[in-house]
């Protein structure tokens, strides 16, 4: 079967990426690999390089942390989605980024990793905070 862009779908999926994830992310490695991805600097001129920061996706910031959590709980996305009830394309989108979870959605796969929602949104929080105070510039008052 052809698509609009004249491949079939055997050539789709092939030429589709696909990620390698390693099951022992923990807290301290999460902050260190996602935390720089959240404050990219811009292209900026270099005396406001320091204070630019690329606006905060929420999403990924909610992706990742959901990602974080179910490696650290050594669990495949196929687990998680069927505790969820969600399908596993759906939540891999939301775990990279690309889609928003509803309220429900996020309620459904937090229940499925044994996580309170209010937790979760705490460590978002926590993440966007770490990502604004490295992006607010220090101020040094000089004695005249």
């Amino acid at each position: 079967m052809r698509n609009t862009i004249g491949r079939t779908r055997a050539d789709t999926r092939s030429a589709q990426p696909r990620s390698v994830h390693s099951a022992s992310g923990t807290d301290s490695g999460y902050r260190k690999n996602v935390i720089p991805r959240l404050a990219t600097v811009s292209n900026a001129p270099a005396a406001d390089a320091a204070t630019t920061v690329a606006p905060i996706v929420m999403r990924r910031v909610i992706g990742d942390r959901l990602r974080s959590t179910r490696l650290g709980q050594e669990r495949t996305l196929r687990e998680v989605s069927g505790s969820a009830r969600v399908s596993l394309g759906y939540l891999s989108e939301v775990e990279r980024g690309q889609k928003e979870a509803s309220s429900e959605l996020l309620s459904a796969i937090c229940g499925a990793l044994n996580v309170p929602l209010s937790q979760l949104l705490r460590e978002v929080s926590d993440d966007i905070a770490a990502v604004e105070a490295a992006a607010t510039p220090a101020h040094v008052h000089v004695a005249a």
